[in-house]
C-alpha cells in the first residue's frame, strides 16, 4: 500500500484519503503515524471487500443518511460505519491480521 504525499488536499480537517490502493495524506510526516496509517489501511480493505466503486457508492449514502439523522457534518461523517470500524480499531495495529471479512457491517 503506497503512501502518497499530496499537500493540495482540500479540507480544513481531511489530512489523508485511502484511495485504492494508494494512501494520500497531506503530510510526509503522516507517514509516520502508525495509527493514522492503520486507520487508512483498514479503509483500504473494507474498499477491497467491496470491490472499490460500491464501497465509495455505500459511503456517500451512509453520509447523506447520517447527515439526515444528526444535522451535522462531523457528527454524521464519525457515525458512517466505515469510519465506526477504523476509529474503534485504527491503535489495534494488528487488527487487520485478526479482523474478520465484512466486519464494518457490525457497525451500522
Amino acid at each position: 500500500m503506497p503512501v502518497i504525499v499530496n499537500k493540495y488536499l482540500i479540507g480544513r480537517h481531511f489530512v489523508g484519503i485511502a484511495l485504492w490502493p494508494f494512501i494520500v495524506v497531506k503530510s510526509s510526516c503522516l507517514k509516520k503515524d502508525q495509527v493514522f496509517i492503520n486507520h487508512e489501511r483498514i479503509h483500504l480493505k473494507q474498499q477491497l471487500e467491496l470491490l472499490v466503486l460500491p464501497f465509495y457508492l455505500l459511503y456517500l449514502v451512509e453520509y447523506i443518511i447520517r447527515l439526515l439523522q444528526y444535522r451535522n457534518s462531523a457528527l454524521a461523517y464519525r457515525n458512517i460505519s466505515f469510519e465506526k470500524e477504523a476509529y474503534q480499531n485504527e491503535m489495534y495495529l494488528s487488527y487487520l491480521e485478526e479482523r474478520k471479512p465484512w466486519n464494518f457491517i457490525k457497525y451500522w
